[in-house]
């Protein structure tokens, strides 16, 4: 009688070896030979895939089966890359997956103690945005500040349509509601560091943040390195992945003319530009500059698209 197949998630990837997350716990995993026969321009397998094992007696696995992604946090591959489960390639050729099935991106900074970094923030949300996935701001450390300073720190963004959260480690303030958002879903946490990222992962699990941290600390070294992320599970059903590799993901993914369709409240207004090729920094008849004249843009996000189309980091 053919042995039941078990169906998990990736929640590690390195050297050829898949740790798999079951029902009935991690398995370690190896690739199928004739699954990496298969010839794709994208790694084979990543982290957050859904796949389908078969145990073995020593308490290792095979991987059956690969599911289709229905998304996918990721980056131009580096020169030399290896997919996952695939051949080298030339740079340019491969797209390197850094988490499969991604459902949200949720950037992380602080009310205070660091002051937030808003042109940072704006460059994560292109990021989401161009990989077509929601993100939730968490603005952490709220209980530094009072909730109007707070509110009026971020207050841009609930009105672009992005949700934010309050938060405090320390309070536990809307930590449970954090924790509800997270439910059923692979997240995946983004920002600076100083923004008590760690601590608000130990407060939705204790030691949670010290594994991410530990994750960190071996890997992500250099902007070309292959990225090996992990996913932590809050449960069966939703993961985490801490993965300061968000921030490999440099501009390089994104043509300049491409950057104003990723500010969405700069997408309305593109259409009525005199000019089609408008750069929106010095042409005239630009309709994104009056918006920011009228008002309908701020002032604020305006900068960070100028300082993104000149190629400035933050």
């Amino acid at each position: 009688m053919p042995q039941a197949l078990l169906t998990g998630t990736v929640v590690k990837a390195q050297s050829g070896f898949f740790v798999v997350h079951t029902p009935r716990g991690d398995f370690t995993c190896h690739l199928r030979g004739r699954l990496k026969k298969e010839k794709r321009s994208t790694d084979l397998i990543a982290v957050g895939d859904r796949v389908e094992i078969s145990t073995q007696s020593e308490g290792g696995g095979m991987i059956e089966t690969i599911a289709p992604r229905h998304s996918a946090l990721a980056r131009t591959a580096p020169s030399g890359y290896k997919p996952r489960g695939g051949p080298r390639r030339r740079e340019g050729e491969s797209q390197q997956v850094i988490v499969a099935n991604v459902d949200q991106v949720v950037l992380v900074f602080a009310c205070a103690e660091p002051a937030p970094h808003m042109r940072m923030l704006d460059r994560f949300l292109v990021i989401a945005e161009c990989a077509r996935l929601p993100a939730v701001i968490c603005a952490n450390k709220s209980d530094l500040v009072t909730v109007e300073q707070a509110e009026s720190l971020f207050e841009v963004y609930p009105r672009l349509g992005y949700a934010v959260l309050y938060t405090s480690a320390e309070t536990l303030a809307h930590v449970a509601e954090l924790r509800h958002i997270l439910t059923n879903k692979i997240s995946v946490f983004a920002g600076p560091s100083g923004v008590g990222k760690s601590s608000l992962l130990n407060a939705l699990q204790p030691g949670l943040g010290i594994k991410a941290r530990a994750v960190q600390q071996v890997t992500f070294k250099g902007r070309h390195t292959t990225v090996h992320p992990e996913l932590f599970s809050l449960d069966s059903t939703s993961f985490v992945a801490d993965t300061p590799g968000i921030r490999t993901l440099e501009l390089w993914d994104i043509e300049p003319e491409e950057l104003d369709g990723y500010f969405v409240e700069m997408r309305p207004y593109v259409k009525d530009c005199d000019f089609s090729d408008c750069t929106h920094t010095h042409e005239p008849g630009c309709a994104i500059r009056k918006a920011v004249e009228a008002g309908h843009i701020t002032p604020s996000r305006y900068e960070s698209y100028c300082r993104m189309r000149s190629g400035d980091l933050f």
